[in-house]
């Protein structure tokens, strides 16, 4: 008895000796063994926080049962959760790891967690927060940060993502064609290139390929693809808001809330508001246009049963409803057409005075309100199940988008083209299923299938023209054509378009990668594609002058005319690279890449040019398919410690370049689509970065592109030579087209560089360790051609770009003001051509200076 009381009196003494010995002390170090100063060290589930001093060294009173977790963060580190198994006298020592080592960056860009430099593809990768720090808060300001992409839109859907100047048609957006760049999300494939307006949530890394991509994963790409992920749910409850106010009254606010709803089950929601007044102000309508409207949303449920399995489900939506992109008036210029058909006389004829030529007063007089309403989202099933050494993946996903816009197409306060509105309705359906991981000791790689239905509906989209269209259509002021200016003619008059493409693609792909000897690898891949589409087009004119004189609706006839046709086409395509890699040590690698590409049929619905008899010329309903035959050499280096350098020299050469052109007739005022016989771009790219520690990051990329069109006989006239008339047979006759060949493609600076740089310290605010830093980055791009065929006018200038950001930063806390465009340069972003071409362009701008402060919060 009395041995039984006095064990229990021993056990019941230890157990209140070891909760009574809750203190825990330590050292936060680096991998190298350095200290870590000023971490902050929380136990989890709880609020109790401490900070290490400058040496690293800490002390807490967990109060807690054993085993429990510590949370340890810094900035500059991943944060990592420790597991504590014991109360000890001596200190631990917990080891952060940097989360900003530039030569230990991750990608999944093939389908398995790789650093950056070991993969033989140029890519560039952008994190999450450096992309929220640099204010790319969308696609759109990334072109910014990477020379080689280039991005224009004069509205969501009129995007235009390419990369090296390859990708999609530049201008206004034909849906009959497919993108040339992949833009993935969580490993799903959106199809319109408008997705590229809505504001991120919650990224965690950006990674953008260049050159063809097809062999990897999903859709087909002629020029390269953007590789978005997205932060999953933790099990760990967590939280961060961010708000961010600037001038135009700006306000941004975003926030996420992640946690666990079960055993094994996280989820995560997630909001992001833009609000924004417009820098263009309507002096007929005494209203701001081109602000900004943004509401998204994305929920995601996370379910983590075991090792092996992982399974991701979204869903996310995103509405904007600005106050429309307007285009200003940037100028007219003479074309070859008669003295009565010049713009300058038109205008007098109809009473109105020459248009303000003062683009960057940021003012525009036009008479149709601009709307630029969309919302698009979605929902997937993301499933990895490990099998062996690799990695079975199944992502399911369905994604729409509704488009619902006004344009005023004349750009002014003519009512000529008052309202152009291409209402479209998207539904995509897509599954992906692949293998991926390492075979054996030598041999990596993947395996899958991709499928992509689409069903796009243009919803009676409209184009109508107002009481001073008569006059830009009318040729003379003899014969019938004066009959123009019968009263009500052509007022109201219009066409409503139905048009629906069903599309499919399917395609089998598959790569490897292969140890033939030490340190030289071979890559081959594969990739089989079928593509189908099925095209109903159907347009009828409506409103002008009710009539049965056969003359008057003539006229009428020749600015707009019922289209009708319906067709199907399909074909398929035997694609594939051959890579060789050298990796002699880990501060070399060097490649080289033969590939080929294509990009499916596409189908014009935006309609089409007429024959001479009047009718629909169906010769161009169809665009032949285009190849790519890529040539890639390159080299990744780490020249000494924390810096890299990598360069390459590349080759693309494209047959039946798919290009969209502008028809001088106004029943084609979105353009249509063609083919240029032969297209090449070839260039030249190096990208270089330092680290210091934490004290100091530079970066620096240049890119040199030359694009032209190596054969391009029948290229549409550009609007300075519309009218233009040549010798047939001794007759002088007005032709439409001209041999553009030699000629430069749309869109490509020769010169492209960006850069950047931050100097950061160590420092507190009030009672938070963090550090206080000073950033800025530059880009600058040459002159480029704004027009599918070289113009002597329509032409952007070089232009040059300074951001800047200052302020403080910590593991949980950041708080800082920035300003991009700090010069308030004035430029465009894009000119194009008024419907018609009689000579009047316009331009889309730059956004002016804009400032502001941001503070962002996690707990």
């Amino acid at each position: 008895m009395n041995k039984l009381l006095f064990f229990f009196f021993s056990f019941s003494l230890s157990a209140s000796i070891a909760f009574a010995q809750s203190s825990i002390t330590g050292i936060i170090k680096k991998s190298s063994g350095e200290p870590v100063p000023r971490a902050t060290i929380k136990v989890r589930g709880t609020n109790i926080t401490v900070s290490a001093d400058d040496n690293g060294a800490f002390k807490i009173d967990a109060k807690q049962e054993l085993p429990f977790y510590l949370q340890v963060s810094s900035v500059g580190y991943k944060p990592q959760d420790f597991q504590i198994l014991r109360y000890q006298e001596t200190p631990i020592e917990l080891v952060l790891v940097e989360s900003a080592l530039l030569d230990e960056i991750v990608v999944t860009s093939r389908r398995r967690s790789e650093v950056l430099q070991d993969v033989p593809i140029p890519i560039t990768v952008i994190g999450g927060r450096a992309a929220e720090n640099a204010g790319a808060f969308n696609v759109n300001r990334l072109k910014e940060l990477v020379p080689s992409v280039q991005l224009y839109a004069s509205n969501a859907r009129n995007t235009t993502l390419n990369i090296r100047g390859l990708g999609s048609t530049f201008g206004l957006t034909n849906d009959g064609i497919d993108p040339g760049v992949g833009f993935y999300v969580d490993g799903v494939y959106h199809a319109r290139p408008a997705a590229t307006s809505t504001d991120f949530l919650d990224i965690e890394q950006i990674e953008i390929l260049r050159g063809p991509q097809g062999t990897l994963f999903g859709k087909n790409t002629t020029a390269g693809a953007f590789n978005i992920t997205t932060t999953k749910p933790t099990l760990t409850p967590s939280a961060k808001v961010e708000l961010s106010v600037g001038n135009y009254n700006f306000i941004q606010a975003k926030t996420s809330v992640s946690g666990a709803l079960a055993k094994d089950l996280a989820a995560k929601i997630s909001i992001s508001g833009t609000q924004r007044d417009g820098t263009i102000w309507n002096t007929r309508e005494e209203r701001r246009y081109s602000g900004q409207n943004n509401l998204g949303f994305k929920g995601q449920l996370y379910y983590t049963p075991s090792e092996k399995l992982q399974v991701l489900l979204s869903g996310d939506v995103s509405i904007q409803h600005p106050a429309g992109y307007p285009l200003v008036i940037a100028g007219v210029t003479t074309t070859e057409r008669s003295a009565y058909r010049q713009y300058a006389r038109i205008i007098s004829d109809l009473g109105y005075q020459q248009p303000k030529i003062d683009p960057f007063s940021r003012e525009i007089n036009t008479n149709t309100p601009w709307r630029h309403n969309q919302s698009i989202g979605g929902i997937s099933v993301n499933v990895d199940y490990k099998i062996g050494k690799g990695t079975l993946t199944s992502t399911t996903a369905w994604r729409f988008w509704n488009w619902d816009p006004t344009n005023d197409r004349d750009f002014s306060e003519v009512a000529a083209l008052t309202k152009s509105q291409g209402n479209s309705r998207h539904d995509q359906y897509s599954q992906e299923v692949r293998y991926a991981g390492n075979l054996t000791d030598k041999l990596s790689g993947v395996i899958g299938v991709y499928l992509l239905g689409q069903n796009l509906k243009g919803l009676s989209q409209t184009e109508e023209v107002g009481k001073d269209q008569w006059r830009f259509v009318q040729t003379s002021n003899t014969g019938s054509q004066a009959l123009y200016s019968t009263p009500g003619l052509l007022d109201g008059f219009g066409i409503k378009t139905n048009s629906t493409i069903k599309s499919l693609s399917a395609a089998v792909f598959a790569q490897v990668d292969w140890e033939v000897l030490k340190n030289l690898h071979v890559l081959p891949g594969l990739r089989y594609t079928y593509d189908k589409k099925d095209v109903d087009y159907d347009r009828v004119t409506y409103g002008g002058l009710q009539t049965n004189d056969a003359t008057l609706l003539a006229l009428k006839a020749a600015v707009y005319a019922n289209q009708q046709f319906t067709t199907k086409v399909d074909n398929n395509n035997l694609s594939g690279n051959f890579t060789v890699s050298f990796r002699p040590n880990q501060n070399l690698n060097v490649y080289g890449t033969f590939s080929t590409a294509y990009k499916p049929v596409g189908v014009n619905v935006g309609g089409l040019p007429t024959t001479s008899t009047g009718a629909a010329d169906l010769s161009v309903a169809v665009v032949k398919p285009e190849y790519v035959q890529h040539y890639e050499l390159g080299a990744k280096t780490k020249p000494f410690k924390g810096a890299i350098v990598n360069i390459s020299l590349f080759n693309s050469d494209i047959k039946d370049y798919q290009t969209n052109v502008q028809s001088p007739q106004l029943g084609v005022n979105r353009g249509y689509l063609a083919n240029a016989e032969k297209v090449r771009v070839k260039g030249l790219e190096v990208d270089g970065s330092y680290q210091l520690e934490r004290f100091l990051t530079l970066n620096a990329a240049l890119a040199y592109l030359d694009g032209k069109y190596v054969k391009f006989t029948n290229a549409p006239l550009p609007l300075e030579e519309t009218g233009h008339t040549e010798l047939v047979n001794g007759v002088a006759t007005q032709v439409a087209f001209k041999d553009a060949s030699g000629g430069r493609l749309p869109g490509i600076s020769k010169w492209n560089i960006s850069g950047g740089t931050e100097l950061s310290t160590a420092g507190s605010l009030a009672t938070r360790e963090g550090r206080y830093f000073i950033a800025g980055d530059a880009s600058y791009r040459s002159e480029y051609s704004s027009n599918p065929t070289p113009s002597s006018v329509l032409n952007v200038k070089g232009y040059a770009l300074f951001n800047a950001r200052l302020g403080f930063k910590s593991d949980k806390f950041s708080l800082f003001v920035w300003s991009r465009n700090i010069a308030n340069k004035n430029y465009y972003e894009q000119l194009q051509a008024a419907a018609g071409n009689s000579g009047l362009y316009a331009g889309v701008l730059g956004d002016p200076r804009t400032y502001g402060a941001t503070i962002r919060y996690a707990f």
